[in-house]
């Protein structure tokens, strides 16, 4: 079943102009921009509260101290 899907969006999505393509990939741009943002405004927060960043956090959950 997914191949068959998988076949006919590829069947159909070959007649996309460049325009559709590079919109649909600038869309993806900016939405992984905004996670960004978002982690560095909570990681900015976690700082401030704690000290430590999110990532040495992380990093002491890993090494169990």
């Amino acid at each position: 079943m997914k191949i068959t899907l998988i076949i006919l969006c590829s069947l159909l999505l070959t007649h996309c102009s460049q325009f559709a393509l590079v919109a649909s990939g600038t869309s993806i741009a900016i939405s992984q921009n905004t996670y960004a943002k978002l982690y560095n405004a909570s990681d900015i927060l976690t700082v401030i509260s704690t000290d430590k960043s999110i990532k040495e956090h992380a990093y002491d959950k890993i090494k169990g101290d």
